[in-house]
């Protein structure tokens, strides 16, 4: 059974964010014939809609993933370091506060497990993280603060067109505004060729799904069954004159951080909740706005613009779907929440997959086989 190629061979990459970027870029650069595939432009989905803050502090559910997420962290670095961190890599720590004992007490039992894991925390009251980080922020001056300095923020769609454009320079191909219609197999099973909407056919030897929101659809397209959340989120950009704050926060309702270009982004768990209201997203974009100021009185003065609810690619259980699906060989998955975080390690990790059929263990309990086969009377 063919589960890798032999030497570098012809893949399309479906899907053009971050995930599918990071895995292009390294098959490109070991000398792979890259293909990238994407129904609109490259970083222009779901990775320009996100938060886009890397870090492990809130993976801590199980510590394979939270194992994964530090690995991820530690690949942006090295990331950073191989292609420039110019314009998409700002390692500028992560604070976050409670707004209610109880969840300060949370807040604090989290931020203790994480130092026993070895991870950085710094832990302050609000005055003094008023003084020492972000003094533009309305932190309650006695409330615990925690830091955590070796978070970043990545400007998603630059860092995918770093990697595009450095793919394509070394002679990847890219195929913009066209969705897969197809993909075909030969008499193993295994893909053979990759149908455009454009009526163009690709031969390929390998397909690597990911496709973000659209991965159960194309992995449909090979009969294979991906079971995905449906998890939608809104986020809202905000202009102002100069950005009045230096990192990521997550204050008790509302997460901020600066975005570069004299923009701020804006997104609240408590405002995703009423995507399925019917409220449109100008209507969630100013409550988002309205929370932000309450936070950075400095950002009275500034306007939404731009907004956007995107789906984000969660596999059911909530963690990564990553590897080669044996079923169908020739065809892996790049599937996962927290890509902003997660791709550096993930591309890395799956281009050594594809080449040299080297499953790293770090990957063990994200593969795709533990979503089983569909049958022949399950439901779509």
């Amino acid at each position: 059974m063919r589960t890798s190629v032999e030497r570098p061979g012809r893949v399309a990459v479906i899907g053009v964010g971050v995930l599918g970027a990071c895995v292009g870029w390294n098959l490109s650069r070991q000398g792979a014939q890259v293909i990238f595939i994407d129904a609109g432009r490259p970083g222009e989905g779901v990775t320009n809609w996100s938060f886009s803050w890397v870090n492990a502090s809130n993976k801590t559910v199980r510590r394979s993933y939270f194992d994964l997420n530090v690995a991820g962290m530690a690949a942006h670095r090295d990331l950073a370091g191989a292609i420039g961190p110019d314009s998409w890599w700002y390692p500028s720590g992560h604070l976050r506060w409670a707004g209610d004992p109880a969840a300060e007490t949370k807040l604090l039992e989290t931020a203790e497990l994480l130092a026993g894991w070895d991870y950085g925390v710094e832990v302050c009251t609000g005055a003094e993280a008023r003084r020492r980080l972000e003094p533009a922020v309305a932190i309650p001056g006695e409330v615990s603060v925690v830091f955590y300095p070796d978070e970043a923020w990545v400007h998603g769609r630059r860092l995918v067109g770093a990697l595009v454009g450095l793919a394509v320079s070394a002679g990847a191909e890219l195929r913009s505004g066209t969705a897969v219609r197809d993909i075909g197999t030969g008499a193993d099973g295994g893909v053979r060729t990759v149908g455009l909407s454009d009526g163009s056919s690709l031969d390929v030897d390998v397909v690597v799904n990911a496709a973000g929101p659209g991965a159960a659809h194309v992995a449909g397209l090979v009969d294979r069954r991906l079971p995905v959340r449906r998890e939608p989120g809104v986020v809202a950009r905000v202009g102002c004159a100069q950005v009045p704050v230096h990192r990521p926060m997550h204050a008790p309702r509302i997460e901020i951080r600066p975005d570069g270009d004299g923009s701020v982004v804006l997104h609240s768990r408590e405002v995703d909740a009423l995507i399925d209201t019917g409220d449109e997203s100008a209507e969630l974009a100013r409550l988002l706005h309205d929370m932000g100021r309450q936070v950075v009185p400095e950002l009275g003065d500034s306007r939404v613009t731009g907004a956007r609810v995107a789906n984000r690619p969660v596999p059911a259980d909530g963690f990564p779907s990553v590897g080669a699906v044996p079923s169908v060989p020739g065809y892996y998955e790049a599937v996962s929440h927290s890509g902003i975080t997660l791709g550096p390690v993930i591309g890395r990790l799956l281009a050594a997959e594809i080449l040299g059929g080297r499953r790293d263990a770090m990957l063990a309990e994200f593969r795709p086989e533990r979503f089983r086969a569909r049958t022949s009377h399950e439901p779509e």
